[in-house]
């Protein structure tokens, strides 16, 4: 028989960044990316507990949903508790996986909440009449092009955008109630209004359960020896992405894809926006 007791472990999956777009440095957070680790995260231990890290400043809707499903499906087959912590920030999509949890914990200068939803754009047609270009569309569909940067706005198309963006958010509040039923404790003009608070207002607002790390909360509920072990996500940066084109090491440097080069450098002014919205 063995002769050690074996120390209690919980999974630690930490979900870091934006969701769904993909930045040179670090691929976005989908289902596509995560489902094989989070499975192996409810697989992994006795224990029945799973913590959740969580910094991302958002980004897209459907995949947070998905994440979010997926969590919940695996927690309820496998009989587990979900804790989840948030870091420096967990909001819009990013609060919407922290939602996943059973019980959602905070650092004092976390930035919790920014449920709504948000489209942003810039318009060039007034750009593109001054230096003389001509904006050439043509289409086999009247609203095909919808919101086209090139051309002066639409108050139709605006307001069919604000009509999906309201789907959406009618959605995540629905969520957001649901998974925080009987702990919300502020209006819902305020809670679903797209501000963000610290956790001292998270806390008192219902959005979270408690100020806390994740050391010192799974030590509270399972003892001094309890272990955090990291779910790797994979995943792969650009320079990983690199190695597999089939340009990699051709030409001067790198050899990559200038297309895909051009869409990476977007994705990473993209993703800089979304943290920059919360002072990050």
């Amino acid at each position: 028989m063995w002769p050690f007791k074996s120390r209690p472990t919980v999974p630690v999956l930490r979900l870091n960044g934006p969701i769904g777009m993909a930045t040179p440095l670090r691929p976005g957070l989908s289902i596509a990316s995560l489902s094989a680790p989070i499975e192996r995260a409810f697989s992994m231990s006795k224990l029945p507990a799973v913590a959740l890290v969580i910094n991302s400043p958002g980004g897209s809707p459907v995949q947070s949903s998905l994440i979010l499903k997926r969590i919940r499906q695996l927690a309820e087959e496998k009989n587990k508790k979900v804790f989840v912590f948030c870091e420096d920030v967990a909001a819009s999509g990013g609060y919407y996986l922290a939602i996943a949890g059973d019980e959602i914990y905070a650092d004092t200068s976390s930035i919790v909440g920014s449920i709504g939803v948000i489209a942003a754009g810039f318009g060039f047609d007034k750009a593109i009449e001054k230096i003389g270009v001509d904006r050439r569309v043509y289409t086999s569909g009247t609203l095909k092009s919808t919101l086209d940067a090139f051309q002066p706005e639409n108050a139709k198309d605006v307001e069919r955008i604000k009509l999906i963006q309201k789907d959406i958010h009618d959605a995540f509040i629905g969520v957001v109630k649901d998974r925080r039923a009987g702990k919300l404790a502020a209006a819902d003009s305020e809670l679903f209004s797209g501000a963000f608070w610290s956790a001292r207002k998270a806390l008192e607002f219902g959005l979270i359960d408690g100020v806390s790390d994740i050391r010192s909360k799974m030590r509270e509920l399972y003892g001094d020896k309890v272990r955090l072990k990291i779910v790797p996500t994979g995943g792969g940066g650009l320079l990983s992405r690199l190695r597999r084109s089939p340009g990699f090491g051709a030409g001067l440097g790198f050899g990559g894809d200038p297309v895909s080069l051009g869409e990476d450098l977007m994705s990473t002014v993209e993703a800089r926006l979304l943290w920059s919205r919360f002072g990050l």
